[in-house]
């Protein structure tokens, strides 16, 4: 199932921003018109897309159905609020959007708003009204909550029937979550009337910011408009960028989604925050009362979050192996600065490992491309960069005497561009390292400025789904040079290069109620000529916990650009060899692996929670189905921690208002998990050095 990115992804760092978080009041319906602003910002924005957007796509008829298509589903992403009979009044729209937007007509949008937020308010009514009711659990029934591909209710009444089973359906996830009862309809009650409170306090900006990015997002998922707020608070967040909590959220459905941590972060180094939880509850302090936040606005999320350094907050998280009725975990953190030393490079060595003999892996983990840009500009002959450090790092690892090295960039989100050629130039001679082709078609070549080699050794690179942009430039010119060997898991597949023009740079006056826009405007070609858009980098030996990796990253999201391909470089590749016996005996090991008989069983249950799209609304049944769930999900947990010689998982309350401190066996455990990989990483990569140190021998062999 495709995941439609409906808002653009916050990078939640989580600054101190006081007069941002100041009360909203709710706006009147007769003030929800564009203004002169958005309408210079709407003509600009065509002009500034036409001309050096990478996609190059005409705005016509077509694509005024594709924009109104994706404005409804920005406003009702689970088809809750409108009617198929709403929608066919829309439907004198779905021709006239393309010219509209030309001449900056935005009434359109405006008017399906109104009636969007009249629908909502009916709505919560039905809802809360059922609240008052005793409704019949026994019953069996289904609930479809998954409705992004389902058809739009037909009537009114097809409405009132789905909402009086999305009623019952939360009522029973907060029983199966551990909700005291009397507690559960008070909880709904706020939920329902935060969602129209919220509702009511979107203003002109918030609905004009929704609709241009149903245009900008029928061109590709990465160009979006931020309206002045939105600006201003991604400007606090870059000066600012280095406190916080750590994490890149996006809103999926009524979840907000935690898409992924930042190294050195508080999130990232409580090892409780992980890609795909969902949270649920905000709570500020140590004992200050958890709000239900599922409904929220990703913008109000955002700014529950935030607060001052070493201020603590509560995060209610609903984990990615969970089901929607699935217990919740209560993590404290608190926010701090994120230091350079904990996202910089770290080394370390494997050795004494099963299936290893005597052979001795360095390990670089590297959790992102940083590079001190500030510092560079002012001088400093010392500034830190990735590059920089991990030259320093392979030195020392040779010192030690390793037989080979890995490079650790599983969940290695990218950053600079640059150290990503100048890193690769630490493992090859000389040559290109990656193309950039930009909207009217020229190609440049990044090569590698350094001749020097650093490390010409065996060489192996770790990756997961999780490894974008810079990684996948690195990652791909390893594979492509024939230097190492690429492991783990198909990267993300963020092959697109983007910038941010801001709008008020085209008009005298008024330029700071303009926004911004967040451009497409080039793309990545590895040397061999393709891209790693889409497809990301396809390691030579995949790990079993792939199974999911085909709708994530570029590969799940609605309107992603397709993977290409342009000329290849010049280039001169080596060659590793044929891999396919270190494939197979890859393979062989992890059949009685544990760790991977873990890491299989959950990818195999987040499988099937994927494909789920009903439950059942008969409390017993619901209860079985759940029971069942969580028995398999713990003896799965369980059988592995007792592989590692751990206690079982502890229960945890739902309920807690505080989390208890993570204990030893629970880091302990996360290690191991981290490890499994790695481990397996290391002895590929000897199994591969162990047959270089025989070749020459049997070569001598054979010549005497």
């Amino acid at each position: 199932m495709k995941q439609k990115i409906l808002i653009p992804v916050l990078l939640l760092l989580c600054v101190w921003m006081a007069p941002l978080a100041a009360k909203v009041t709710e706006v009147p319906v007769d003030q929800l018109h564009p203004t002169r602003e958005q309408r210079q910002a709407t003509l600009i924005i065509l002009k500034v897309i036409d001309k050096y957007h990478y996609k190059q796509q005409r705005l016509d008829d077509g694509m005024s159905n594709d924009i109104l298509e994706r404005y409804l589903e920005a406003l009702d992403p689970n088809k809750s609020y409108f009617t198929q009979r709403d929608v066919d009044q829309f439907g004198i729209y779905k021709d006239r959007l393309d010219d509209d937007l030309r001449q900056a007509r935005l009434e359109p949008a405006f008017n399906i708003f109104r009636i969007f937020r009249q629908r909502l308010d009916e709505r919560v009514a039905y809802a809360m009204d059922l609240l008052n009711k005793d409704l019949d659990f026994t019953v069996d029934e289904k609930y479809r909550f998954g409705r992004e591909d389902a058809p739009w209710p037909k009537d009114r009444t097809a409405l009132n029937e789905l909402w009086r089973k999305r009623v019952k359906n939360d009522i029973l996830s907060l029983r199966l979550g551990g909700k005291e009862e009397d507690k559960i309809k008070d909880i709904l009650r706020e939920r329902y009337a935060g969602l129209k409170r919220r509702t009511h306090q979107l203003a002109s900006n918030d609905v004009f910011q929704t609709f241009i990015n149903a245009y900008t997002l029928s061109l590709e998922p990465h160009t979006s408009y931020m309206s002045p707020r939105v600006s201003e608070n991604f400007d606090i967040s870059m000066r600012l960028s280095l406190e916080g909590i750590g994490a890149v959220l996006r809103s999926d459905s009524e979840y907000t989604e935690v898409l992924r941590t930042v190294p050195g972060g508080p999130a990232a180094l409580s090892g409780q925050v992980k890609a795909g939880d969902r949270i649920v509850g905000v709570g500020q302090g140590d004992s200050g009362e958890i709000l239900d936040v599922v409904g929220w606005r990703l913008q109000d999320v955002v700014d529950k979050i935030r607060g001052a350094k070493g201020s603590v907050v509560r995060l209610r998280l609903l984990p990615k192996s969970e089901g929607a009725d699935g217990p919740t975990q209560v993590v404290k953190l608190v926010r701090n600065k994120i230091k350079l030393e904990d996202q910089a490079a770290k080394k370390f060595i494997i050795e004494d490992l099963g299936g290893m003999g005597s052979t001795r892996i360095g390990v670089i983990d590297l959790p992102t491309f940083y590079r001190d840009f500030r510092g560079q500009s002012e001088g400093d002959k010392n500034f830190r960069s990735t590059t920089r450090d991990v030259r320093k790092l392979l030195k020392e690892l040779t010192a030690e005497g390793v037989d080979g090295v890995i490079i650790d960039l599983r969940s290695n989100g990218g950053g600079s561009l640059l150290e990503a050629t100048e890193l690769t130039g630490l493992f090859i001679p000389s040559g290109p390292v990656v193309q950039v082709k930009d909207s009217s078609g020229d190609v440049e070549v990044e090569q590698d400025p350094d001749p020097a080699l650093v490390y010409e050794g065996p060489l192996g690179v770790l990756v997961n789904r999780n490894s974008a942009s810079a990684s996948e430039i690195f990652a791909g010119a390893i594979q492509d040079y024939g230097r190492g060997i690429i492991i783990g898991e198909p990267t993300f597949g963020k092959g697109t290069v983007q910038t941010l023009v801001d709008l008020g740079r085209f008009v005298r006056t008024g330029g700071n109620k303009m926004g911004r826009l967040r451009l497409t405007m080039a793309q990545f070609f590895r040397v061999n000529g393709g891209s790693t858009q889409f497809k990301g980098v396809v390691p030579d030996i995949i790990y079993p916990s792939a199974l999911g990796s085909d709708e994530h990253g570029e590969r799940g999201l609605d309107n992603a650009l397709p993977w290409a391909r342009i000329d290849s470089a010049k280039y001169r590749a080596g060659s590793l060899g044929a891999l396919d016996p270190y494939r197979a005996r890859h393979e062989q090991r992890i059949r009685k692996d544990p760790g991977f008989q873990y890491l299989s069983e959950e990818e195999s249950l987040l499988a099937e929670l994927r494909s789920q799209t009903t439950v059942s609304l008969q409390e017993q049944k619901r209860r079985k189905e759940w029971t069942g769930r969580e028995d398999r999900r713990k003896q799965d947990k369980n059988r592995f921690r007792a592989a590692m010689g751990l206690p079982p998982e502890p229960e945890k309350d739902a309920n807690a208002n505080d989390d208890a401190d993570t204990t030893a066996a629970d880091e302990k455990e996360a290690d191991n998990i981290r490890s499994i990989g790695l481990n397996e990483a290391a002895r590929i990569l000897a199994d591969y050095i162990h047959d270089q140190q025989r070749r020459p021998t049997m070569a001598q062999a054979a010549g005497e």
